[in-house]
């Protein structure tokens, strides 16, 4: 859809959320009509993990989970020294609690995590309980120098509706009144924390072809019209992630959270899209099994719910016999002893300061969770023993870039404003995904 002025109106929104601030929101409600519900008055009813997403989102005729299309992440420091006071907590949960009133819990509406970095737990004498596996961010691979995030915490800003992140980001600065029809309290993040980085970006089908134009790093007649992610490949299959349940701390105060990783990975698919061809591309990003017999329908949504890594050789053999191995077909070795994967990753596209990129967001129960998937990705083993490359026919790792590297800890709700390392509270034990 364009408007008069001959701006592709989803264009428009994603260009809205890259720039933010309070005209980029009042120019969404002018374009984007949509009806948002609000919330609820009682706020009780809401999941104990802020991570429950799923149960309100929508899914795909395979039962995979569709993701909310527009993101920020607010990344934010603590303004006093020391231990957080009572204060300020009550003033962080009003005004989460506010923008929680103005937008019904969902897709459509507002989704939104408050999750914090080790640098913030030091302030805490003790450090944070055994139960709790936060390392610092570190470089995971032999071929990557990253800048090292550690703000002390990271807002995640996830709706459909580009009004929706734009006026939550918004009304959490302090900048909005009323949100959606809804008084907003005389509260703010802001008056908390400083904001230090801010992060957009977007994914679903369609997006990133349309987005391409903006993006140093991407031929933008090369994006196929219907990927949802600037690769060309759907991803995200059911069978795939790791389940909420997964990826939840189990046990001790923080019961009901988890751990994130945020990584900033820059893209050059300048050779993926002019230089490798369909088959190369296919062989790369899953495994040259499902090249070779055309398992792959234009962006894979033929798959199902499942990459179908299952049907592919062992990599160590297809490395030998083919001199390439595939991304998911690395990564599906990081696996539990249920032979489930260990990680849930809610990642989205991006072309924050003009380049393409993507914002690689994923949960797990514990950040070790996120560096043994990492390690399985780099293939490091499969180099030794073929002549697959440290990147090259590695998988997709020849095109991207690790800029930026962080690891924050999710609280349950109840703790999500400046928890204390060492909590003394009444967080229960949570074993169901729609808790």
């Amino acid at each position: 859809m364009t408007d008069s002025r001959g701006i592709p109106r989803r264009s428009f929104l994603r260009s809205a959320v890259a720039i933010g601030g309070a005209a980029a929101f009042s120019a969404c409600l002018g374009r984007e009509e949509v009806d948002v519900p609000t919330g609820p008055d009682d706020l009780s009813s809401f999941p104990k993990r802020q991570h429950a997403w799923n149960d309100v989102l929508p899914t795909d005729d395979h039962g995979n989970v569709v993701a909310p299309r527009h993101r920020v992440l607010l990344y934010l420091n603590y303004t006093q020294r020391g231990q957080p006071t009572e204060k300020d907590r009550t003033t962080i949960e009003t005004a989460l609690e506010g923008v929680e009133h103005a937008y019904e819990r969902s897709g459509n509406g507002l989704l939104l995590t408050m999750s914090y970095s080790p640098a913030y737990f030091d302030r805490f004498d003790g450090g944070l309980p055994e139960s709790v596996d936060l390392q610092r961010p570190e470089a995971l691979a032999p071929f990557e120098n990253p800048e090292l995030d550690t703000p002390d915490a990271v807002v995640h800003i996830a709706s459909n509706h580009a009004q929706v992140v734009l006026g939550t980001e918004e009304a959490l600065k302090g900048n909005q009144s009323t949100l959606n029809g809804v008084d907003q309290p005389d509260a703010s993040l802001t008056d908390v924390f400083k904001v230090v980085d801010r992060r957009t970006g977007f994914v679903g089908d369609g997006l990133p072809a349309e987005n391409a134009d903006d993006a140093e790093g991407i031929p933008a007649d090369k994006v196929p019209e219907d990927a949802p992610l600037f690769m060309g490949f759907k991803s995200g299959f059911k069978k795939n992630q790791a389940s909420e349940d997964r990826v939840t701390i189990q046990s001790g105060p923080f019961t009901g959270g988890t751990t994130q990783h945020i990584s900033k990975l820059r893209l050059n698919l300048n050779q993926w899209y002019n230089q490798d061809d369909r088959w190369q591309r296919e062989a790369k990003m899953f495994c040259p099994y499902h090249a070779e017999n055309d398992v792959i329908e234009g962006a894979g949504d033929n798959l199902g719910d499942s990459s179908k890594i299952d049907d592919c050789q062992p990599t160590d053999e297809t490395a030998r016999e083919m001199g390439v191995v595939g991304h998911s077909q690395k990564s599906a070795r990081a696996r539990d002893d249920d032979d489930s994967p260990l990680i849930l990753r809610r990642d989205f596209d991006s072309t924050d300061g003009g380049t393409a990129s993507l914002h690689f967001l994923a949960l797990q129960r514990g950040i070790t969770d996120f560096v043994d998937t990492r390690e399985a990705m780099n293939g490091t083993d499969v180099t030794e023993q073929s002549a697959v490359g440290q990147r090259n026919n590695n998988g997709i790792l020849q095109y991207i870039r690790t800029e930026r590297r962080g690891n924050f800890l999710v609280p349950p709700r109840s703790l999500r404003a400046l928890p204390p390392a060492q909590p003394t509270g009444d967080a229960q034990e949570v074993t169901h995904e729609s808790s």
